[in-house]
């Protein structure tokens, strides 16, 4: 294998890595979100408790969009090499013919 295909090999694969991080590092800050609104509720110190949604939405914005480009990534891959079931084939023009 030469050397620059085993440099375009691993930029395709960061490719992937970088949005599957995107996606575990939102995932992880909508656990944190909940996980400290819950904690707060066992302290008997605190006499107002608040959820941090802007952790919780920035979280659920980054799981989405590294999600979305792994599935849709995914779904081209599977498209362009057949392997999708029959609804998601191209399916032929019904245009009229005009006479």
């Amino acid at each position: 294998m030469s050397m620059k295909t085993l440099t375009a090999r691993f930029i395709a694969v960061l490719i992937l890595v970088i949005p599957g991080i995107i996606a575990m590092i939102g995932f992880i800050f909508m656990k944190d979100a909940i996980f400290f609104y819950m904690s707060d509720h066992g302290n008997d110190n605190l006499t107002h408790v608040t959820f941090d949604w802007m952790r919780f939405v920035g979280g659920l914005v980054m799981f989405a969009i590294g999600m979305s480009f792994l599935g849709g990534w995914i779904y081209f891959r599977d498209h362009k090499r057949n392997y999708t079931g029959p609804r998601s084939k191209n399916k032929p023009s019904t245009k009229q013919l005009d006479v």
